[in-house]
């Protein structure tokens, strides 16, 4: 590349130089035009979405209050999926139900412009909510041929209240814009599953591919801050299961046996070795075992050792090298021990989420207008995981953004030495603040989907 470039004449060079200039200028010429085009849309749209948003929210908490009482397992959101689209048909919407087991599409056309997709999710997590508010559940499943607590301790019924509020104002100022809109509810995000199951099922070929996609999340930060950023918003999520096999015998006799136990612990320790000592160590990757099953009594030494994780990432490379090396320390434990290669099923979860830098930055512009930008906060990537990212794995731009949900004295509070910590997402005691957080959503989303709308 240099000698290509030395060897250009002056004259080549300053035509090529000037190319460059002109590609920058042209580039930023269309950055300042979004960027003026969301200020024009905040300017023009938030006194009226934030109008409506307040004259709706009282419907708005009976909605977030009922379906956070009853809350359902992924692939069995029945109740919550009748009651969203029972909500949207009443809004115009063209309903269709059942798709992926559970999810629901609801379309309305408004119009010649783009269309663009909004999504929530429907289903909880098993487990006891012990907030202690009047509304929180205590509904039971079955999970994994076990009856459990259900909640929505990750924020779902957030979401949920805000995708129908947005619905409600789009519909409400229909006069203003045109395009389509692709309102998603998808099940089972929590098995990082649902989105799969909905393309499966022809999301994007008996409905339209989008040409911009949204999405929000929940996040303990201080209500009525946006949190952002561009590029990778979650991370990779793939399940790891090892079964390490042995020869089972009395504990007293350890020769004659060979002890799946030790295997499954020297596989433990020396699998960080790949996260600390092989990965580059500015790039984001954890491989974190989290159940262990092996044996029944003290004196006994089984005959196999069941290991159950998580293995997350950021980029693909890190992903394969993560996965690589999981394979190789669990042979090599196997191998020290004399026994057969153990069982290694790796499963692919969710990819990474990462967001369209252009929508972002047109994104973002509204969000500073509107909210002022002391309260839009670009934060570091999660390092949780995601299914949102399927929806638009096929290069479909979007922008998935946080919203905060806590109290901003508590929040206060909790960063100061010796704070109370706060509660994170899947706490048991995870108790968004229902008014500021829901229509904080209303409000973004609604000017997140005008601003790339033409207006009229």
């Amino acid at each position: 590349m240099i000698v290509r470039h030395l060897n250009r004449s002056p004259r080549s060079q300053s035509r090529r130089v000037s190319r460059h200039a002109a590609g920058l200028l042209l580039a930023s010429l269309a950055c300042l035009t979004a960027q003026a085009q969301s200020t024009a849309t905040s300017d023009r749209f938030t006194t009226e979405v934030s109008g409506a948003v307040t004259r709706m929210y009282p419907e708005l908490e009976v909605i977030y209050k009922d379906i956070h009482a009853h809350p359902e397992l992924g692939f069995e959101e029945v109740r919550t999926a009748a009651k969203l689209a029972g909500d949207m048909r009443a809004l115009g919407f063209e309903v269709t139900e059942k798709i992926g087991k559970t999810g629901l599409v609801a379309i309305l056309r408004n119009g010649a412009g783009p269309t663009v997709l909004v999504r929530t999710e429907l289903d909880a997590l098993p487990m006891e909510e012990k907030t202690g508010l009047p509304y929180a559940s205590t509904a039971k499943a079955l999970s994994n041929g076990r009856e459990t607590f259900v909640a929505h301790s990750c924020g779902h019924d957030v979401h949920m209240t805000s995708w129908v509020g947005t619905a409600r104002a789009l519909v409400a100022m229909k006069d203003k814009w045109q395009g389509t809109l692709m309102f998603v509810a998808q099940p089972a995000e929590e098995l990082v599953s649902g989105a799969k199951a909905m393309l499966a099922d022809g999301l994007f070929t008996r409905f339209a591919k989008p040409d911009f996609a949204f999405a929000l999340h929940t996040a303990p930060m201080p209500f009525g801050t946006i949190g952002y950023t561009a590029g990778a918003m979650t991370s990779n999520s793939d399940g790891l299961e090892i079964t390490f096999k042995g020869r089972g015998g009395h504990g007293s006799a350890p020769d004659k046996t060979i002890d799946p136990i030790t295997m499954a612990a020297h596989f433990i320790n020396d699998v960080q070795t790949v996260v600390s000592r092989e990965k580059d160590p500015q790039e984001f990757g954890v491989v974190t075992i989290g159940a262990v099953q092996s044996g029944t009594v003290g004196n006994i030494i089984p005959d196999s050792a069941v290991l159950r994780g998580t293995i997350r990432s950021y980029s693909p490379t890190v992903r394969e090298k993560l996965h690589t090396g999981v394979r190789r320390t669990a042979n090599a434990a196997a191998a020290m021990a004399g026994a057969s290669a153990p069982e290694v099923s790796i499963t692919p979860g969710g990819a990474a989420v990462f967001n369209t830098e252009a929508v972002v930055t047109r994104t973002v512009a509204v969000f500073n207008a509107s909210f002022g930008a002391k309260n839009v906060i670009r934060v570091a990537p999660s390092t949780a995981s995601e299914d949102f990212s399927a929806f638009i794995d096929e290069g479909v731009p979007s922008m998935m953004f946080l919203i905060g949900v806590t109290d901003p004295k508590q929040f206060a509070d909790a960063q100061k030495p010796g704070g109370k910590p706060l509660p994170f997402n899947h706490s048991p005691f995870f108790a968004p603040v229902p008014e500021p957080s829901i229509k904080t959503g209303v409000q973004a989303m609604t000017l997140a989907v005008l601003n790339v709308m033409p207006v009229r």
